[in-house]
């Protein structure tokens, strides 16, 4: 008789509360975006619903529903596709460039962000291949170290290292070629916690820290404006109307929303004080209207789902399963605890959206898909 497929409800509820919060807090944010826009107060909400939680239900069900040798044998052709929808971004008749950027592929009826499809593509690729050195790594340390140099270790676990290094090298050229550091950093993040976590040499791991600083610190000395933004960051008085104006305005809406928030659609710097409170800066709009209570049960919320993924990881034996487990968890919480980072002053501002709560089709649509892969690899633990 076939086994039942068990759902983990854990990660289920936090995703269900997560998505009726920013349904909730998008609501009012968005209204009055939409009634000078459109002449009605629900069309980004209903936008977000219909190309952005629907599409991911669907996608998310299909990934749960799916075995996960499929995901395995297909990994390289997802991150070849996912690769073709980056270089898309540069043809003119396809690409959009907005803030002087292009990162968003031109769909007709919407956009859509291909790096947000990078983000899963890379993870189900990375997972497949670190299952080969995993295993080769066991085999080196069983049989073919005893007696050997160490020099002639070195060049075995370098030559490992080296399609790691290639495959992280072109995404980092990709998202250096579309000003995109903030989710530049994301990869970089994710990459080092999933291959730390394979077992790999530890100087591996430094290698990787050491080539992504090198990436950040590029991205940085070739682009003036990031330099001001941390200046700015370190003192928002530098440019109080100008860089600083925004972080001043996100730490008022924060400090107005005291213990217990201003009330569900009570906030009062949606109207016009804070840029992009739709999207990157919604943090701070829930933080007014839900209080430092709302805020730290939100956090508590992305936490489960980092440790539900890290119960995954210890209790599988299938190695497959568990950087799957990693790599999404680990995402979805760092990327998380960037956005709020960012909003609350302690990292500088970037342009990441908050998981499941900001306004955006793309990312939305790809963190409900890998939610439906983490319960998948659950399920068969």
């Amino acid at each position: 008789m076939k086994k039942k497929t068990q759902i983990d409800y854990w990660i289920l509820s936090v995703v269900g509360i997560l998505l009726i919060l920013g349904i909730l807090v998008l609501a009012g944010v968005s209204a009055n975006f939409s009634q000078e826009r459109f002449g009605n107060t629900t069309y980004f909400l209903f936008h977000q619903i219909l190309f952005g939680i629907g599409p991911g239900l669907l996608l998310g069900f299909i990934a749960f529903r799916l075995p996960l040798e499929f995901f395995k044998k297909i990994s390289g052709y997802l991150m070849l596709f996912a690769i073709f929808l980056m270089l898309l971004v540069f043809v003119p008749v396809l690409g959009i460039i907005s803030g002087g950027a292009s990162r968003w592929i031109n769909l007709g009826f919407g956009t859509f962000q291909p790096s947000e499809f990078l983000k899963l593509a890379f993870i189900i690729y990375f997972a497949a291949w670190l299952i080969n050195p995993a295993k080769r790594e066991k085999f080196i340390k069983d049989r073919n170290q005893i007696g050997k140099s160490l020099k002639d270790r070195l060049k075995n676990e370098a030559m490992g290292l080296l399609p790691f290094g290639l495959v992280l090298a072109i995404i980092v050229f990709l998202l250096l070629t579309q000003s995109d550091m903030s989710t530049l950093i994301v990869f970089l993040a994710v990459a080092v916690v999933m291959y730390w976590s394979a077992n790999t040499p530890l100087w591996h791991t430094g290698a990787i820290i050491t080539i992504c600083l090198f990436a950040i610190f590029l991205m940085v000395k070739f682009a003036p404006y990031r330099i001001k933004r941390l200046l700015v960051f370190l003192n928002p008085n530098l440019d109080p109307m100008g860089m600083g104006y925004q972080l001043k305005q996100i730490m008022i809406a924060i400090g107005s929303g005291g213990i217990f928030g201003l009330g569900l659609g009570e906030s009062v710097q949606k109207f016009g004080f804070i840029p992009q409170t739709m999207a990157d800066s919604i943090f701070a709009i829930y933080a007014e209207e839900l209080g430092f209570i709302g805020t730290s049960f939100l956090v508590i919320l992305y936490g489960l789902i980092l440790w539900r993924g890290f119960i995954i990881f210890r209790s599988s034996k299938d190695s497959f399963i568990r950087f799957l487990a990693v790599g999404i968890s680990f995402w979805i919480c760092f990327q998380a605890f960037f956005n709020i980072s960012a909003m609350t002053g302690i990292l500088p501002l970037t342009g990441i959206p908050l998981p499941f709560i900001s306004y955006g089709g793309s990312h939305i649509m790809m963190e409900l898909a890998a939610i439906g892969l983490l319960l998948n690899v659950s399920s068969k633990c």
